[in-house]
């Protein structure tokens, strides 16, 4: 900047009103500070910036994964928001492992985020202690608990569990495997899969299984022959037990019906289209973007938001009669 300065024949300080878009220069200095600076090839220093101001405008966001297509669909609509509030995003994966997402969190507190969006309300020791030493505002989202000591911005995945339980209870199946994620090292998951425990509608068999297609596909092939239908707490389980049951030679949902939780895009569009529990995970990209931002500039902590979640029956449950 001082040698943009000497090139303009001005002072910093006018480099530096010029370069933040202030209105009180007059327009003859500006277009002779801009030719300097294209003169001189100067690009301004964001390090530099940071350093000067205290503030780096970048947000973490620690997930578990970017092979789901419903992380892609949460991080963009909150990267957006975000940018619409001057904030960069950062993301790194935790595979659900809450040492590596202290490790993760480390990392990028080093770079200077300044605050973090996360994955569930179960956190490490470690974690707990860099935020609290860090003082950094930390959101919690697909989860909804209006009592956690960290904000959440989400939904209730045991109401999520129950409308497709209910869907295919009310559709007549009372025999129903239930096809999940592991519980150990993911919050979500467990909260889903106890909102089902105690069902006297109907029996259930639950089978934890990774969450992959190919997990699911292969594991459709050892199903009991009495189970009517399936409950697959997350679509991709759902949309890998289509490929198996075809694979079988089992139609859906004349043979045995299937539902999902997420409701990703390419559902509706797989055949039969997969009925499935509607996740706002956009709204709930905006929505965290908005509080974290609000939180960061004026210092008012984020309350809790709980964001409604909504059966979508397609063509892959049927209507069965009792024999």
């Amino acid at each position: 900047m001082r040698d943009v300065a000497r090139h303009a024949g001005v002072s910093v300080a006018t480099v530096s009103r010029v370069m933040s878009g202030a209105s009180n220069v007059a327009e003859a200095t500006q277009s002779r500070v801009q030719s300097a600076v294209d003169a001189l090839d100067f690009v301004p220093s964001p390090a530099a910036r940071a350093i000067n101001s205290g503030r780096t405008y970048m947000i973490g966001a620690l997930v578990p994964t970017l092979d789901h297509a419903i992380f892609s669909r949460f991080l963009d609509a909150l990267e957006l928001t975000l940018a619409d509030h001057g904030f960069s995003l950062v993301v790194a994966t935790t595979n659900d492992d809450p040492e590596r997402e202290a490790q993760r969190a480390l990392d990028l507190l080093n770079l200077g985020v300044e605050g973090f969006v996360v994955s569930g309300i179960t956190r490490s020791a470690t974690f707990e202690a860099l935020i609290k030493r860090h003082k950094t505002p930390v959101i919690a989202t697909s989860y909804f608990d209006p009592n956690s000591e960290t904000p959440t911005i989400g939904y209730d995945n045991g109401t999520a569990a129950r409308q497709a339980l209910h869907h295919l209870v009310d559709m007549g199946h009372s025999d129903i495997l239930v096809l999940s994620g592991p519980t150990w090292n993911n919050d979500r998951t467990k909260a889903r899969l106890d909102a089902l425990t105690g069902c006297t509608q109907a029996r259930l068999t639950v089978r934890e299984i990774p969450v992959t297609v190919a997990a699911a596909a292969d594991h459709v092939a050892t199903i009991p022959a009495h189970i009517t239908a399936l409950l697959c707490l997350s679509d991709v389980l759902a949309q890998g037990a289509l490929h198996g049951l075809r694979r079988c030679g089992l139609e859906v949902p004349e043979d045995i019906s299937v539902i999902g939780i997420d409701d990703l895009p390419s559902s509706h569009s797989l055949w039969p289209p997969l009925s499935s529990v509607h996740l706002p995970v956009r709204r709930m990209g905006a929505c965290a973007g908005e509080t974290l931002a609000q939180w960061i500039e004026t210092g008012e902590r984020a309350a809790p938001i709980n964001l409604e979640t909504r059966l979508e029956p397609r063509a892959s449950v049927r209507r069965i009669t009792p024999a």
